[in-house]
This record gives structure tokens, sequence and C-alpha cells, in this order.
């Protein structure tokens, strides 16, 4: 994939050319100082799987290196699969909802599909119509979603794909909100109650998460924590860790 000079990453890389850090036996090279040395873009970045996929089940295992008549071709490939991966990640939390029940089935057979999908040749997969496939599962996350966050006490606040770049939300009550596709870059969330909150998409690039409560938030990602500061006193949802760089003192 392609990446820019920036503050994300050291150089620039046009797209299907290899990164200068990729090994021979495509390790990083420079995995253990990414951030030192520039890379943070690489740091949240998550292919869901995505890549193994491509490379092991829809091209049997074929290197691009030595099969060069296949890597435009797995090049164009793999971002359509890490979206579909992307969605099954979020299927796969949707269906252990408890909330959500009532669109179980759905959710069930729509992962089916999803699944079946990935296990198609090259040229299927680069015929699929991904934006159509992810409006009708988005469909389903948005219902297993608002069934989750209406558990929450209250009147759950709604800032679906708000702009609150640099807002002061520290120990704001955003129990049950929806966040999806908020813009929250630099945002201070430091002691905010997020429990049951819908963060799928939400911008949380340096955000301070810094003692906010993140318990039984839905759809949020390793990739979108690693991009936060947080602290020793974050409360973080099953199955997600804290990242090494966060703070290890609580504030």
């Amino acid at each position: 994939m392609p990446f820019a000079k920036s503050g994300d990453f050291a150089v620039n890389k046009a797209a299907g050319t290899p990164c200068r850090n990729l090994r021979q036996d495509h390790r990083c090279g420079i995995h253990a100082d990414l951030r030192a040395k520039g890379f943070t873009g690489c740091t949240v970045f998550d292919c869901a799987g995505a890549g193994q996929k491509v490379s092991q089940v829809t091209f049997g295992g074929a290197d691009w290196r030595t099969s060069q008549g296949t890597a435009r071709q797995m090049f164009a490939v793999f971002p359509v699969m890490r979206q579909l991966h992307e969605l099954l990640r979020f299927l796969a939390e949707a269906l252990t909802l408890p909330a959500a029940r009532p669109v179980h089935r759905e959710l069930r057979a729509a992962y089916e599909r999803v699944d079946a999908l990935t296990r198609q040749n090259a040229g299927t997969l680069l015929d699929t119509d991904v934006p159509a496939v992810r409006h009708e599962v988005n469909t389903l996350l948005l219902r297993a979603g608002d069934l989750h966050r209406a558990q929450a006490p209250g009147r759950p606040r709604n800032h679906r794909g708000a702009d609150l770049m640099g807002a002061d939300l520290a120990r704001a009550d955003l129990r049950g909100a929806s966040l999806r596709g908020a813009l929250l870059v630099a945002a201070d969330l430091s002691g905010a109650d997020l429990r049951q909150a819908d963060l799928i998409g939400a911008d949380l690039r340096d955000a301070d998460l810094s003692g906010a409560d993140l318990r039984d938030t839905v759809y949020l990602t390793q990739s979108q924590l690693v991009a936060a500061k947080g602290d020793a006193a974050t409360l973080l949802p099953d199955g997600l860790h804290r990242p090494a760089h966060w703070s290890p003192a609580a504030r």
C-alpha cells in the first residue's frame, strides 16, 4: 500500500513497491523502533488477517517476489480482502453482544456470506461490489450497536460523524453515545465514561484516554487504541490490550 512522507511516515512509498525496511524474510527490519524512526502510521495499521488470507488462500502460498506474474493481481486483491476482513471482525463482535440477540440470525448469515466471499478466487474478489457489501453489513452492525447502546442509562448522546477535533470531553458522561465515524483527533477524553458507546470508525489519533472507562464499548479496535494516548488507569474492553507507548502511571 502507498504512504506519503508526513507525521505518520518518514518517507514516501508508491503502491505496489516494497517498503525499504522490508527484509527478505518478509519481516519489518525496524519493527521495534517504528515510532522512534518516524513510522507511527505503521504501528496503527492492522490488515485484520487479510494479508495472510490473500497469500495463503487466494494465491495458494505464492510469493510475490518469486511469482512476478501474480504480484500485481495480489496487490490489487489485498485492499478488497482487507475491507472484507474488517467486516468479519465487526460481525463477529456483534454476535457476542447479548443485547443484539434479536439480530443474531441475520448477523450470522451475513458473516457466512462475507466469509465465503473471502474464499473466492482473485477474479471474483476484484469484481466484488465492496460498497454494496459494506452497506448491507453496516445496516446490521448499526442495529446491533443501537441495541447494545440502549442498555446505557439516560438518553445517550448522538455524535455520529461529528467534528470533535480537540474537543474538551474530560470526565464527560458518554455512556451509550454514538461516536460512529466521529473526528476525535487530539480530543481530551480523560476520565470520560464511554461504556456501551459505539466507536466504529471513530478517529482517535492523539486523543487522550487517560483514566477513561472503555469497558463494554462496541466496535473499538486495537488500532484505534494504538493511535490514541492513555495510561494505567484507562479501563479497556476484554480482548484489547494496553499499547506499549501509553504512560505507565495514572494521572
